[in-house]
């Protein structure tokens, strides 16, 4: 699937945060082949991305601030960024993942989804909406879950995944309102991407349908599809794949 963003500027320049992931290297391999794009920034822990004549690779760990900086000062000083996907995210690890009751909540677990779900986002927002442009559109995005959905939370569990994902939209909800008054015309905002096959949902995927069941390429596809249509009056919410806005 390919795609050209039409509402951005010719030779736009985009950032990936999580190029090495499933999702994320799916986002920075179709933006690369959007004749449209002039760079794209393909950032992860690893430092490892697709490659391609119009991406630059770089190191970025989103639970060491003094890396998040590191990485983005030189970037944010290089001139304009028209686009920014935060695809980073974590659910489960070695020794935790999404508790069922709330007997299984634990500070170090809930310590590490926060600081790669939210302080993260949190930081790099914090370092490159500046380096939106004045004028024009811009996009922030930062995948997001429909489970952070507090009015939608109706089966429970999950407790830090949920929470760390609430909290970042309301990051974002909270810099929509300052980046209005400095950039009326970009936007930042939270995408659900489905369930993606990616290390991410495997282990939670069994009884999702094929039809709900999306490959990195299909998911990165259509949310930038979404990102196309977005406009200043979007901003500060939540979307999915299918351009419908999750709720609060």
């Amino acid at each position: 699937m390919s795609n050209t963003l039409e509402s951005l500027p010719e030779h736009y320049r985009a950032i990936v945060v999580g190029a090495s992931g499933g999702i994320g290297g799916a986002f920075v391999r179709q933006l690369a082949d959007d004749p449209r794009c002039g760079e794209v920034i393909a950032l992860s822990r690893s430092g490892s991305a697709p490659q391609g004549p119009k991406i630059t690779s770089g190191t970025i760990n989103l639970d060491d601030p003094a890396s998040i900086k590191a990485a983005l000062e030189p970037i944010a000083a290089d001139g304009p960024v028209h686009l920014v996907i935060v695809a980073s995210g974590v659910l489960h690890g070695e020794g935790f993942g999404p508790e069922k009751t709330w007997r299984h909540l634990d500070a170090s677990s809930m310590a590490r989804l926060f600081a790669i779900n939210t302080t993260g986002p949190a930081l790099v927002a914090a370092a490159l909406l500046d380096a939106l442009p004045r004028e024009g559109k811009a996009v922030f995005a930062a995948l997001s879950a429909r489970v952070g959905s507090i009015s939608d939370n109706r089966l429970g569990g999950w407790h830090a995944y949920r929470a760390s994902k609430a909290a970042l939209n309301q990051i974002i909800r909270t810099c929509s309102i300052e980046l209005a008054r400095k950039r009326p015309e970009a936007l930042i905002v939270g995408l659900h991407p489905g369930t993606v096959e990616t290390a991410l949902s495997e282990p939670f995927r069994r009884n999702v349908p094929d039809a709900k069941l999306f490959t990195p390429e299909h998911s990165a596809g259509r949310l930038l599809k979404v990102i196309d249509t977005l406009t200043p009056d979007h901003s500060g919410r939540c979307f999915d794949f299918a351009g419908e806005e999750v709720a609060p």
